[in-house]
């Protein structure tokens, strides 16, 4: 019998459904007409003991017990679903070979392997354990899956990763947090202080943005137009590039802050002659926009829809497991396999068949287009969300549902349209010994660009594109110009703008632009982020719940509470610097290109100062500020609201962060 081990009931009914039938149903597990059988957890079955199943000592906080750091990792079954695990322990002992088809993710992969674990399998059984990769919920996907197993041993990498992650969030968090509530009652404050080995400093961000925002004062920058004329009469605007003699003048930025130069300029400049001592001009494309991730997805909802993050990733679960409309949306990749372009046609069909307003009034899309983002060396577990061939029946979607299947959909069919085609000059101008700059782009074929219908800009973005698009005279370099009466254009400075669901998340998958640290930055990708595509939404609500972070209409902004507990943390608890350096060490765990050993190592040296640093300093910050509603601590020392395990955080979708022992 060959026992397939699904995530959730859903991927586990798909399963069966393209098995031999008659089908049986079990308590707990499908059985096929051939004998095999497809059983699942549901979500987690096992999670990390507590503290004080190592030591009961440990069910009363003290700060003498911390660091808290097991030496043999203990798992034990969820209360809520060990009805479950008895029933795949009787499966396993029966099949004479095991199938992980957890979702396609290091999660998944570490889900459904720790459950195996548990049961104790081993020996051949183990070794000949196979991988089912399901991404897309319909009949014909998941045959095409079945026909491409791979051994589960080419993912050790991914669930050594997931191990690692999740017990680097239990003892951080555990410890951290019974570190800083301790703390937090010497001075008064009668809450849990969570803190978090992704959360914190993503609190931190925050509340350091409210505070450049809080002492922000505006100051005015001017900037210099040359009025242009040919000798034909034609005319445009060029903008003065100071020269670094103006630098005692300028900000960091580049603005010019005193009037006076700028008023001097334009003295100098008017009436006088000008010539062109620099033209660019060529023609220039632009690539089809990549599918999209889950992030990326996220990023782009929240800008278009104002959808929260985890209304997204909800959004996107109902479209993958009960409508089967798209493919599995918990994805860090943009890339497709070569493979899938022969699906490409269905696809194609499926989409317009259902959403024929997507290419209504445009040229139909050419599925013999290939794009970059078909890329093998960029896909591994899984692939970019995109649609499936099932037909979508709008009608059937609720408002947010029709929304995020179209966004996918349109931006799969982008793939299939050619590049965008512009030309664009760049012109510099020299007015007496002045340099002056402008440029234009014009379209020459929209390609992929006729999918995507103009939207709304800021009043500032929509002068900037019409800037960008004004309309240049024939020039050829060397040409003599007259410089008419110049312009004085006064600004001022913003301030920096909160934070809005989509800037945080995008802070997030790509937090090397927050790390301050020099030297991590240069290691860290463009796309190295804090947490994972499927923990991240979770991460941000997380905050809202504990009181951390507030909304004020779309802006999120940190509460009292907040403020308080970042103001106590040392730096480096608050930075993402260290959290980002350890994710890009998780990725890198991922490609075998580091050890278990070599991440937890310094992270359980880094815990043992942060919680001496804890110990040496009360949290001031926190004196007189008041716990969120729901939050307090028994005088006995143990936490009343919350476990000390839950503040590692949980996964939004349903899984637990919890980890089996290795």
């Amino acid at each position: 019998m060959i026992l397939y081990i699904a995530e959730k009931p859903s991927l586990g009914r798909a399963i069966a459904d393209v098995l031999p039938k008659p089908l049986k149903k079990g308590d707990g597990f499908i059985t096929a007409a051939n004998g095999d059988c497809v059983s699942w957890c549901i979500g987690h079955l096992l999670e990390q003991a507590e503290p004080d199943t190592y030591d009961s000592a440990y069910k009363s906080w003290k700060f003498e017990h911390l660091p808290i750091i097991p030496t043999q990792w203990k798992m034990k079954p969820k209360p809520k679903t060990c009805s479950q695990l008895t029933v795949l322990r009787g499966l396993v002992k029966q099949a004479s070979q095991l199938v992980n088809a957890g979702d396609p993710d290091r999660e998944g992969q570490l889900l459904v392997d720790e459950v195996i674990a548990h049961l104790g399998v081993k020996g051949d059984k183990l070794n000949q354990t196979m991988r089912l990769l399901v991404s897309d919920l319909n009949p014909q996907a998941v045959k095409r899956a079945l026909g491409q197993l791979r051994s589960n041993r080419e993912f050790i990498p991914l669930s050594t990763s997931a191990l690692a992650r999740s017990r680097a969030d239990w003892l951080y968090g555990m410890n951290m947090t019974r570190a800083y509530t301790l703390q937090g009652r010497k001075v008064g404050y009668q809450g849990v202080l969570s803190v978090g080995r992704v959360q914190t400093p993503l609190l931190g961000l925050v509340v350091r943005r409210d505070a450049e925002i809080a002492q922000f004062v505006s100051k005015p920058f001017y900037e210099v137009l040359a009025n242009l004329t040919t000798d034909k009469d034609q005319s445009f605007k060029a903008k003065w590039q100071p020269s670094e003699a103006c630098l005692p003048y300028m900000d960091d930025e580049g603005r010019v802050l005193s009037k006076g130069l700028a008023q001097n300029v334009i003295s100098r400049i008017s009436h006088q002659t000008a010539v062109v001592t620099r033209l660019n001009s060529k023609d220039k494309q632009q690539h089809q926009p990549l599918p999209y991730s889950l992030s990326s997805l996220q990023i782009d909802a929240a800008k278009r829809f104002g959808m929260s993050a985890k209304a997204v990733l909800d959004t996107c679960q109902s479209l993958y497991e009960r409508h089967k409309l798209i493919t599995y949306p918990r994805s860090d990749s943009r890339y497709l396999p070569k493979e899938q372009l022969v699906l490409a046609p269905g696809v194609i069909k499926a989409i317009i068949g259902g959403a024929p307003e997507l290419v209504q009034g445009i040229e139909s899309p050419d599925p013999k287009i290939k794009s970059k983002a078909w890329n093998d060396s960029k896909v591994d577990a899984h692939h970019a969300i995109i649609p499936t061939e099932k037909r979508a029946n709008l009608g059937s979607l609720n408002q947010a549902e029709q929304q995020i299947y179209l966004h996918v959909a349109r931006q799969y069919l982008a793939q299939f349209y050619p590049p965008y085609l512009y030309h664009e000059t760049q012109v510099e101008v020299d007015i007496v010994k002045g340099r002056f700059t402008t440029k234009a782009k014009q379209d020459r074929a929209l390609g992929w660009k006729q999918l995507f219908p103009a939207t709304s800009t800021s009043k500032s973005a929509a002068q900037d594109e019409a800037d960008t698009l004004q309309q240049l005279p024939p020039l050829i370099k060397g040409q003599t110009l007259h410089s008419g009466l110049a312009e004085l254009v006064e600004k001022n400075t913003q301030a920096p703008k909160a934070f809005s669901d989509a800037t945080l998340l995008a802070a997030m998958t790509g937090i090397n632009r927050y790390v301050t640290d020099p030297e991590i930055r240069k290691i860290l990708k463009d796309t190295d982020g804090l947490g994972t595509e499927a923990t991240r939404a979770g991460i941000i609500e997380l905050l809202f719940k504990r009181g951390f972070l507030q909304r004020q209409g779309k802006s999120i902004v940190a509460t009292e509470v907040g403020k308080g507990l970042i103001n106590s943390l040392p730096a480096s608890a608050t930075t993402p610097d260290m959290t980002a350096l350890w994710e890009s060490h998780l990725d890198a765990i991922c490609r075998k290109e580091a050890k278990y050993q070599s991440f937890m190592t310094p992270l359980i040296d880094s815990l043992e100062q942060l919680i001496a640093q804890a110990g040496a300093q009360l949290p001031t910050s926190l004196q007189g500020v008041k716990a969120p509603s729901g939050q307090f601590i028994k005088r006995r020392g143990k936490a009343s609201s919350a476990k000390a395990s839950t503040f590692a955080g949980k996964k939004s979708n349903g899984r637990s962060s919890r980890t089996k022992a290795k």
